[in-house]
């Protein structure tokens, strides 16, 4: 299939100054456009990865999707058509606003706002981050992931997995519906949640060091209150992170160590443990909510449920020595 990775992100919001604070500051994006009527973020080596726009209305969103090609796009777009998806050829001028070469748009049943693309431009610039960090763990990986409120996974499933071409990493069935799919290597570049309503749940950001999230929290700790999820490691992914409450209502979450799957050869599992192996305290959920949740993270340590830590190449050394219990059980497990 064509798509290769979330190419880009725009939000409709008219609060710019507390966004550009967000983003910069506590995220650690680039502010690259200070104008009155939108802010634009990078990331990377890309000239513009994260959007916000006052001209929207509050709480309109689009997605931009990654092909390789016109050829791409053009093959993309057939094959929405002959599925009865409305596609729009979109003009020059706002492919230009998107810093892509061409661009066609779209919606899922749910009805967000899809938009597909090829040719990003490139800044000439080195990337400057809002706060010192290593860098975003983007390139072909796209800048991370986004996670849909869905009120019926069944209506959307189809659409992403089998006209879309998403592959499904995992999959959760209890204490609620979730699917996480995959395009690229990163374990999830779109994820439903069956939570009776349409809306967006979060956007994922990746960091390079661990050190990145945990000075990031630290940041977060001045304001408690925005904290909307505390420091955690998911079983699925293995991302350790914490999610913060954006300007606009939904979450961010900043993270690290994702595990890679490979597109195409993959087979997908039932999740049983979690959805987070250790903290995640969420605070927007109900008191009895929060309860279970914490008896399922519970469950998980006495169980000795653990994931190996992802890494990458050169970003790590082995510990020293030796030792003699930790071996034996590894050799018996």
């Amino acid at each position: 299939m064509e798509i290769t990775g979330l190419g880009y992100v725009g939000i409709g919001a008219s609060n710019l100054s507390d966004w550009s604070d967000f983003a910069t500051g506590w995220v650690g994006m680039q502010m690259v456009e200070n104008g009155n009527a939108s802010r634009s973020f990078r990331m990377d080596d890309r000239r513009q990865r994260f959007t916000i726009d006052r001209s929207l209305a509050d709480g309109d969103r689009y997605f931009g999707w990654e092909v390789a090609d016109s050829a791409a796009l053009h093959a993309l777009a057939a094959r929405l058509e002959a599925h009865g998806v409305a596609v729009r050829q979109e003009p020059r001028s706002l492919a230009d606003q998107r810093f892509v070469r061409e661009l066609i748009s779209f919606a899922d049943p749910g009805g967000n706002r899809l938009e597909a693309f090829h040719g990003p431009a490139v800044a000439d610039t080195a990337f400057a981050p809002g706060r010192t960090h290593s860098g975003f763990r983007t390139g072909a990986l796209g800048m991370g992931h986004a996670v849909f409120h869905v009120k019926n996974i069944d209506d959307l499933l189809g659409f992403y997995r089998d006209i879309l071409g998403f592959g499904v990493s995992d999959y959760i069935t209890t204490p609620f519906r979730a699917y996480f799919m995959h395009v690229n290597p990163r374990h999830h570049s779109v994820a439903l949640i069956e939570t009776g309503r349409a809306d967006l749940h979060h956007l994922m950001v990746e960091y390079y060091s661990l050190d990145d999230v945990g000075q990031g929290y630290d940041i977060a700790l001045g304001e408690p209150e925005k904290i909307a999820t505390t420091l955690g490691r998911h079983p699925n992914d293995a991302v350790t992170s914490y999610y913060l409450r954006s300007p606009s209502g939904f979450m961010v979450e900043c993270g690290w160590g994702g595990k890679d799957v490979t597109p195409g050869n993959w087979t997908a599992s039932e999740v049983t443990v979690g959805p987070s192996l250790w903290g995640h305290e969420r605070a927007w959920l109900p008191g009895e909510q929060r309860e279970a949740a914490r008896a399922m993270r519970l469950k998980a340590a006495a169980d000795g449920q653990r994931m190996p830590v992802q890494v990458i190449e050169g970003n790590y050394q082995k510990i020293s020595g030796i030792c003699p219990w930790w071996d034996a059980n590894k050799a018996a497990s």
